[in-house]
């Protein structure tokens, strides 16, 4: 008998859909006061501890739950995701990020090839190369060290790398190998990033890596132009190939540019940008940053996910819980959107990171056959490091909307601080407001409550929690460049699985292309408009309205200018 075209059409759906009302009927204060099932809903892996119990959810839930991963085939797509199957079938290519951080002699094929070679041979060209810049071996154009890198790249070639390179600023021995170095991200073609970027930088002394596969990203090609003018007006033209390398497979555009096609590092169709940190699109600027050995640690914390990720049953597997709850709570429980909440300011730019990997990976309306989905997939990411939060949008989490919170705590700070006379260290007060705000969420605070304690009776209903409002705790034993490879790949891991489970292709991302193609009919519009001074023309109303106020607006930007950076 064939399977069903949509997972919806299965039995184990329909039996979660049916089962939403009895959950509903129970509050999470009920489900929190039974032991057993909060111990059940416990997880331990490599010394991180994963918490679940404080989601809208019984031990009958995750059972009904687990039926539905074997009605998704999810074991089977998991498989099919290692082996190197052409599981992105839009764009006919595999999907082996776990390749970038496999062992040197694994074996993991793409089109009956094993590419492991292929990726330690990028790895060791990035170590011998790092080692040169840092060492002080590879010199620029006048012959001073490049203490400064610029990586130039956009979404997933910015964002993941940002990540891990402001998660590793504050760790002590990163932050001791990264002495005297900076490492900066430009990524918007917004002149002022550029301004921002190249503000107190001498030309001398920087190192430019530009981050495209095709070497053709509109965005990321002006901004590697304008840093070209820039060094090339201050050390002259030949300077570019000692100042500037490439993370790109486009040899012949890379060589045209300027830079040696021996300075550019390959990466791969079977990487997808948002999964590519571990590829030399973020190996390379954090190993020049932090050195190699440190980036090596934190791919083996990735590959320890993975292979946690292949191996472990559904109910010990942290990925897969993670991505089943998150099904739970958007296609079940109608809940559209997920905070991820780090109690670490060094992970202040994860969030925005798993924000991309996440909506445009799951941020799709048919199924991998190209049927119309009858229900919601994605989820709406947002967060913010605590307790900055709270003082933020955690009212409305805790009155207002339901939105599903993850909790991600650290047994040891980074930077512990400890002051004489204090009732707690700087560590325990952050970390006593992640213990307390789940419990605050899930057990509110009840209009008795509050008239034994006296408020007014006006001020009742104001003061009053719901509670009954999910979350999972997440708690890592530190927060080494190990750690943050672990906890990369295991949300890079919960977006496949709820996308293995729903249906649909969570490697490829055609919603970027609408606003790209317009992009550029608005281009070749300005570029007529100011250079021939020809009139807006075949744009709506509304459009046209814009755009003919913004060139009246701008009409002293002349039509031929001569080059101008900016002047910080």
């Amino acid at each position: 008998m064939a399977s069903p075209a949509l997972i919806s059409e299965t039995q184990p759906w329909k039996d979660l859909k049916g089962h939403v009302e009895e959950v509903k009927r129970t509050h999470l204060r009920e489900l929190m006061s039974d032991t057993a099932r909060c111990q059940a809903m416990m997880v331990e892996f490599d010394d991180m501890l994963l918490d679940y119990s404080r989601q809208r959810a019984t031990l009958d839930t995750i059972d009904k739950l687990f039926a539905l991963a074997e009605a998704a085939s999810l074991k089977r797509k998991i498989d099919c995701m290692y082996n190197g199957e052409r599981i992105n079938r839009t764009e006919n290519r595999s999907v082996l990020h776990v390749a970038l951080r496999a062992p040197r002699d694994a074996v993991i094929c793409s089109d009956g090839k094993n590419v492991v070679p292929d990726v330690w041979n990028v790895l060791d060209k990035i170590k011998e190369f790092s080692e040169r810049v840092r060492s002080g071996s590879w010199v620029g154009a006048t012959g001073k060290a490049l203490k400064d890198v610029i990586s130039v790249g956009i979404g997933g070639s910015f964002l993941g790398p940002l990540f891990v390179h402001t998660a590793l600023q504050t760790e002590p021995e990163a932050s001791k190998h990264a002495r005297g170095r900076q490492l900066h991200f430009l990524a918007n073609v917004d002149p002022i990033d550029v301004a921002r970027n190249i503000s107190g930088l001498d030309p001398e002394t920087t190192l430019v890596v530009v981050v495209s596969k095709t070497f053709t990203t509109a965005e990321t090609m002006l901004n590697a132009r304008t840093l070209r003018e820039w060094i090339s007006a201050a050390l002259g033209p030949s300077a570019v190939v000692k100042h500037m390398v490439a993370v790109s497979t486009n040899l012949p555009l890379v060589e045209k540019f300027g830079i040696d096609p021996n300075n550019a590092f390959a990466f791969w169709d079977w990487v997808g940008g948002r999964y590519s940190v571990c590829s030399a699109v973020g190996v390379l600027p954090l190993s020049l940053q932090y050195g190699f050995p440190i980036v090596e640690k934190f791919l083996r914390g990735a590959q320890s996910i993975d292979q946690h990720f292949y191996s472990a049953p559904f109910d010990k597997n942290i990925p897969v819980l993670l991505g089943l709850l998150s099904v739970w709570n958007v296609s079940f429980l109608g809940y559209p959107a997920r905070a991820i909440l780090p109690y670490s300011q060094a992970l202040e730019k994860f969030a925005p990171h798993i924000q991309q990997v996440s909506m445009e990976s799951n941020g799709k309306g048919v199924s991998i056959d190209g049927v119309p989905l009858p229900f919601e997939t994605g989820e709406i990411d947002f967060g913010e490091p605590g307790t900055n939060g709270q003082h933020s949008f955690y009212q409305l989490i805790h009155q207002g909307r339901v939105i599903p919170c993850d909790f991600i705590g650290v047994v040891k700070s980074q930077q512990p601080v400890y002051l004489k006379g204090e009732v707690v260290n700087n560590h325990d007060e952050l970390m006593s407001n992640f213990f307390a705000q789940p419990d605050a969420l899930a057990y509110g605070k009840t209009p008795e409550q509050l008239q034994r304690e006296n408020v007014p009776p006006y001020l009742i209903p104001h003061k009053t929690f719901t509670g009954n409002r999910p979350s999972l705790s997440l708690l890592l034993p530190s927060l080494t460049a190990y750690n943050i490879g672990q906890l990369l790949a295991i949300y890079e891991h919960r977006v496949a699985v709820q996308g293995f489970v729903w249906g649909i292709n969570s490697f490829d991302q055609w919603g970027v292309e609408l606003g790209k193609s317009l992009a550029t009919r608005v281009r070749k519009q300005l570029h007529a408009s100011r250079v021939r001074e020809e009139p807006v023309e075949g744009l709506n109303y509304s459009t046209t309205t814009m755009l003919t106020r913004y060139l009246e607006a701008t009409s002293d930007v002349p039509s031929d200018p001569p080059t101008l950076l900016p002047r910080i």
